[in-house]
């Protein structure tokens, strides 16, 4: 386990697997299939104390709301640290191809732009 930032590949230069569910997660979490399951998810939280049903059904539906609450936090702050990284690196190309520009040259910073374009596809 490393305490790395999550946008910084294995040395292979892909992304590790919580990586990958991250971004599957952050996908599902995105959809209206999964706003509809929560909606059942409150919607039983709700019966259950309407129903008045015992404290063992109560806390079963309360436990299982913490614990997508639980996994969400952490897939969508992966998915944000790794946005994060793709704009920050984004703003640095630029200002380092501006600065270039000014200067009346054309080098690094340039190319570093054009890869910058669509980073957070590939992160």
């Amino acid at each position: 386990m490393t305490f790395e930032h999550p946008a910084r590949k294995r040395e292979d230069g892909r992304r590790g697997r919580f990586e990958e569910f991250a971004e599957l997660a952050s996908n599902f979490t995105s959809s209206p299939l999964f706003a509809f399951l929560c909606l059942c998810l409150v919607a039983a939280f709700v019966a259950v104390h309407v129903a008045g049903l015992s404290v063992g059904w109560q806390l079963l539906v309360g436990d299982s709301m913490g614990a997508v609450t639980l996994l969400l936090l952490a897939m969508l702050k992966n998915a944000e640290r790794r946005a994060e990284h793709a704009i920050q690196r984004k703003l640095d190309a630029i200002a380092r191809a501006m600065l270039e520009q000014q200067e009346g040259r054309r080098g690094q910073a340039h190319e570093d732009l054009k890869e910058a374009v669509g980073m957070e596809e590939r992160l």
